[in-house]
């Protein structure tokens, strides 16, 4: 089963994002646009694991603590750059608390045996990927950057994160919630 540990976000947010991301989809259409329903701010991607795995990640996770935190979704920008962008993204900012959270995640599933995060942690909402068939598709959006105001797409309280299961399928990876784990 292939997974990933992430914070939801609220209707309102996906609303104005899908409003964004119709209005500048025309400056790169053969980007590979993401599906507004999908979107969410990982805090680790595992992978590929068993069903025997899965249920000690369940546990590892119940033991995360944290108190609920403000989380607010602006501006954008372009990895690695907007010189060469290959992906189009929203921000995410969670002060001190959405890095720690991530932080916490990743060190209860390294001593499962699971891979501790290499990178630093960049939160960030995938809104597009350069084309296949036109790797320089994304750079249309560069002037974006400078040429409006910033993004402000909404702001939410995290109480929780969830386990999810990812299922890649030709239309896009299908996401289903395993299991909820509070915070406070």
């Amino acid at each position: 089963m292939r997974i990933f540990i992430a914070v939801d976000i609220p209707g309102e947010v996906r609303t104005r994002l899908a409003e964004y991301m119709t209005r500048v989809k025309s400056y790169a259409p053969e980007s590979r646009w993401a599906r507004v329903e999908g979107l969410h701010v990982t805090l680790k991607f595992v992978g590929e694991v068993n069903d025997a795995k899965v249920e000690e990640i369940k546990h590892a996770l119940a033991t995360v603590k944290a108190a609920p935190f403000k989380v607010s979704f602006e501006s954008i920008g372009f990895f690695p750059n907007a010189k060469s962008p290959r992906i189009f993204w929203a921000g995410v900012q969670g002060g001190d608390a959405l890095p720690a959270v991530a932080r916490d995640v990743d060190q209860k599933l390294s001593s499962l045996g699971i891979a501790r995060e290499e990178k630093d942690y960049h939160p960030h909402l995938t809104l597009a990927r350069a084309g296949t068939r036109d790797p320089h598709s994304l750079k249309a959006l560069a002037p974006l950057l400078t040429a409006e105001a910033a993004p402000h797409f909404g702001t939410m309280t995290a109480r929780e994160f969830w386990l999810y299961r990812s299922q890649p399928g030709p239309g896009g990876s299908k996401y289903t919630k395993l299991d909820r784990y509070g915070l406070g």
